[in-house]
């Protein structure tokens, strides 16, 4: 089936976009592991804001950041730990995607690993039109714990943020 070179630049664009969407996710868990908590909140946009339901919500990079070096986060890694995301999937629209996965994250205690929360996550990214970056604006994260707020951020078409 032939195509025509813009066809073909869509389809390479669609491609490199959804790769970056997911390097971003997949980013995620070793900067909360290693606690670098700038690089984290670099992920997301200036004033972006990552929801835990039930948890807290920070707006804006300095808040996500202070959620990685908050004292509950450096027992965990002190104790060791892993947060596990993915896969995800995405919904590219343009300049905007969502992407729908799930989250884990294990901690170790006593010589062995158990897990600590298993999570529906949503996310909502936009490319920067400045320097054509994808960057986070929002993150909902819900435990899967029967509750309806994790349902609703895995159910409806996966597109709509």
């Amino acid at each position: 089936m032939p195509h025509d070179l813009e066809t073909l630049a869509a389809r390479l664009q669609m491609l490199e976009d959804r790769e970056a969407i997911r390097e971003i996710i997949a980013r995620y868990g070793p900067l909360a592991d290693r606690g670098d908590a700038p690089a984290l909140a670099a992920l997301w946009e200036e004033d972006g804001t990552y929801e835990v339901t039930g948890f807290a919500t920070a707006r804006g990079r300095a808040e996500i950041a202070a959620l990685i070096d908050a004292p509950y986060h450096r027992e965990l890694m002190a104790g060791g730990c892993a947060h596990v995301l993915g896969p995800v999937a995405v919904t590219l629209s343009a300049n905007s995607a969502t992407a729908v996965g799930h989250s884990l994250v294990f901690r170790h205690h006593e010589g062995t690993f158990s897990v600590l929360r298993v999570s529906a996550n949503r996310w909502t990214l936009r490319r920067d039109p400045h320097d054509g970056q994808w960057r986070v604006p929002h993150r909902a994260n819900a435990l899967l714990d029967g509750a309806e707020a994790a349902r609703m951020l895995l159910s409806g078409p996966v597109g709509a943020p």
